[in-house]
């Protein structure tokens, strides 16, 4: 079964581009019915699971934000009646999931006339939102297929060289950073409205601003990402950008010094040959996070009795 269509035009000419709307065949699929999403929460660590009201601004502050005192799988049980969104993060740990993951983004780069030399760091996002919730505006550090399974789901993009709206601040990564960007109303005025019903999907490429709202039924979705070769340089950069800025360093976006950037990707895999390692256990991934960006990196963590079931 072929899971991805995507136009042959449309693909050769806005693939890793522009947002663009394709189909897919995942729909009904059993994995993500939520039955089975319970299982899978369940089976996942603590640091894997974000979650919080789903009635929030569209350019809601962390500290603003609501959260939910009930365990992951409670949430997605009574995702119908309570007003709630939640992430399931690298799926891909799984191997069912894996396996779907890697034929839709191996299916649909080919469909784009790229070869599996062109991909990598394959990884997968589930959401389950209530109706009627927002995903505030951000960012994402990879290139993206998100998937429409259940409900309706609304989708505003920006141009992602709109540095009136993102700034290379804003692209900077770091654990301690929240995901959410400022937003203003006049931002609107600059959106493009994509509507997703199951089966539909919308392609985002790298750092493409956006903000997400649900329909009247509770939502299901899934982002397929990966990175190219240049994405993972990218990534690195800003990595390290962020990272020397928390520290009081602030940095100058890729580009401006190859040297300066070489420099920044071999301290990134210098430092990343020493501590991926020690990163195996949920336990040791929060405290390194903790201990290189603070206690804000481990923001989403729940700490009370009952919260991690």
């Amino acid at each position: 079964m072929t899971l991805v269509t995507i136009d042959d035009t449309t693909a050769k000419t806005k693939f890793l581009k522009e947002a663009f709307t394709l189909k897919h065949a995942l729909a009904g699929h059993p994995l993500f019915t939520l039955p089975r999403l319970v299982e899978l929460a369940q089976s996942m660590p603590g640091d894997r699971i974000e979650y919080n009201s789903g009635k929030l601004a569209i350019g809601v502050k962390l500290e603003d934000v609501p959260r939910i005192d009930k365990p992951p799988a409670e949430v997605i049980r009574s995702i119908e009646v309570d007003n709630a969104w939640m992430v399931l993060k690298r799926v891909e740990s799984h191997p069912a999931y894996r396996s779907v993951l890697e034929t839709f983004v191996r299916e649909a780069n080919l469909a784009a006339g790229r070869s599996a030399g062109d991909f990598e760091d394959i990884q997968g996002f589930i959401f389950v939102s209530s109706a009627k919730a927002t995903t505030p505006f951000h960012i994402d550090m990879e290139e993206n297929i998100l998937i429409q399974i259940h409900g309706d789901k609304f989708v505003r993009t920006f141009d992602n060289t709109d540095r009136a709206l993102v700034s290379e601040e804003d692209m900077e990564i770091a654990p301690s950073k929240h995901r959410y960007i400022g937003y203003e109303d006049w931002f609107e005025s600059r959106a493009t409205l994509h509507t997703l019903k199951p089966g539909d999907a919308l392609h985002m490429p790298y750092v493409i601003p956006h903000w997400v709202s649900t329909g009247s039924s509770y939502s299901i979705s899934m982002a397929m990402t990966w990175k190219t070769p240049e994405v993972v340089r990218l990534n690195k950069i800003r990595t390290m950008n962020g990272t020397l800025r928390r520290f009081g360093l602030p940095q100058r976006p890729p580009g401006a010094s190859p040297t300066l950037d070489a420099a920044k990707v071999a301290a990134h895999d210098a430092l990343r040959a020493v501590l991926d390692p020690l990163r195996k256990s949920e336990r040791m991934r929060n405290l390194l996070r903790g201990l290189i960006y603070g206690k804000q990196a481990n923001y989403y963590l729940r700490t009370k009795p009952g919260e991690g079931a």
